[in-house]
């Protein structure tokens, strides 16, 4: 009878486990994300400023700028429109970089902010809106330098 009741003990406390496990795991899958636009910025600059920082001293950008657990920060980066392109995804990617720098910041725009993009025009001042997610190099294999990557971006009107 013992065995029994210890056999039942046992089921009700795997299936349990199950049931929080499957309510952590759906409410973590439908948690909302953060809605980058209309968020606070953490950081204002040009796009000399972020570019110089990452030139100079990468692990000291990255302490400031990126974060482990994906939040990393929201930044308004004005600059100079030098490239628009699109890439795989239909999404435009515009690329800031004043006469001179050694790279720039290539802004990744959403589906739903690529309207505003289709106003920008080449050599024209911007500043955009977006979360960092990886800052300039220099590559020594291919011999140039990698541009600061903004996700998520649109214009700040």
């Amino acid at each position: 009878m013992k065995k029994r009741k210890l056999i039942k003990l046992v089921i009700i406390l795997i299936v349990t486990g199950f049931i929080i496990a499957g309510g952590t795991a759906f409410y973590m899958f439908n948690m909302p994300h953060r809605n980058v636009q209309k968020s606070k910025s953490d950081y204002s600059l040009s796009s000399s400023q972020i570019v110089n920082e990452y030139l100079t001293d990468a692990n000291a950008a990255n302490e400031k700028y990126l974060s482990d657990d994906g939040e990393s920060k929201i930044l308004e980066v004005r600059g100079i429109v030098k490239k628009i392109s699109e890439d795989f995804n239909n999404q435009k990617v515009v690329l800031l970089q004043n006469n001179g720098d050694k790279a720039g910041v290539s802004c990744s725009f959403t589906l739903e902010t690529n309207s505003d993009a289709e106003n920008l025009k080449i050599g024209s001042q911007v500043t955009i809106k977006g979360v960092i997610r990886s800052g300039a190099s220099y590559d020594d294999d291919l011999e140039l330098y990698e541009n600061v990557i903004l996700e998520k971006c649109d214009v700040v009107k």
